[in-house]
């Protein structure tokens, strides 16, 4: 996963309550532990199902540079994958136990939204994930130091946007018209990927109470109507990098 840009990390404020604790000493609450199982899961299965995701979409490349460069981001999404694996290995939690539950849904999602081609291949990737990714950086800001810097470098660009970028501006120079199509598929993809992040929260117990306030510092009501309005200007920036229409 990955977003280009910083656009909707909040401001950096003295961490309070869980957010200025490490693992060790905020894990000892079994509902804010169950939590961070869920998100970390939930994050890596995410993780893979991209790997997957980019090798499929190399098969639709044009050139056989595009190949290789969507193949090296593959390979960076896996790694990612493998940090996740490892942490939750290393916490001593199955790791294939806590992506199951986010299997479906996400599955689900990527079922619903799969590109009919190159250039909608590329926008999906660089705007649902971006909108996903934005979404877990809002999250974690409310994490422990450990599982948050975890997160956070999970998150890190593999590169995907530039990419995105030059060869869907390169596309629509070439012929307009597939401009329209493009903005009505991001806004599709805007819409799903926002949907698939609140079934996922809803479906979780622990992570939903973590992200309301139940456990650590959560989310009142009105910092989630300025979260997500914050991730809505980062997508109308996205869609503007890529030429479209928000």
């Amino acid at each position: 996963m990955e977003t280009p840009d910083n656009a909707t990390a909040p401001e950096e404020t003295p961490r309070t309550g869980i957010a200025a604790q490490d693992w060790a000493t905020a894990s000892t609450e079994p509902n804010y532990h169950a939590a961070v199982v869920d998100l970390l899961g939930a994050l890596a299965y995410g993780e893979l199902a991209a790997f997957e995701r980019l090798a499929e979409d190399a098969k639709l490349a044009p050139t056989l540079a595009d190949k290789a460069e969507l193949a090296k981001m593959a390979s960076a999404e896996f790694h990612h994958f493998e940090r996740l694996r490892d942490r939750l290995t290393a916490i001593d939690e199955e790791p294939t136990a806590a992506m199951e539950p986010f299997a479906k849904a996400l599955d689900d999602f990527h079922r619903q939204t799969a590109p009919s081609d190159w250039l909608e291949g590329l926008v999906k990737a660089y705007v649902g994930d971006s909108i996903a990714s934005d979404f877990y950086r809002e999250v974690a800001e409310r994490l422990d130091s450990d599982t948050r810097a975890l997160v956070l470098a999970v998150l890190d660009d593999t590169g995907h946007g530039n990419f995105a970028v030059e060869k869907v501006r390169a596309a629509i120079e070439a012929d307009p018209r597939c401009g329209g199509r493009l903005a009505l598929w991001a806004r599709r993809l805007m819409g799903e990927a926002l949907s698939q992040a609140q079934r996922v929260v809803a479906d979780r117990d622990a992570l939903s109470t973590m992200l309301v306030g139940g456990v650590a510092d959560g989310f009142d009501l009105a910092e989630v109507g300025r979260m997500f309005s914050r991730i809505t200007e980062a997508h109308t920036k996205r869609m503007a990098a890529l030429g479209l229409a928000a």
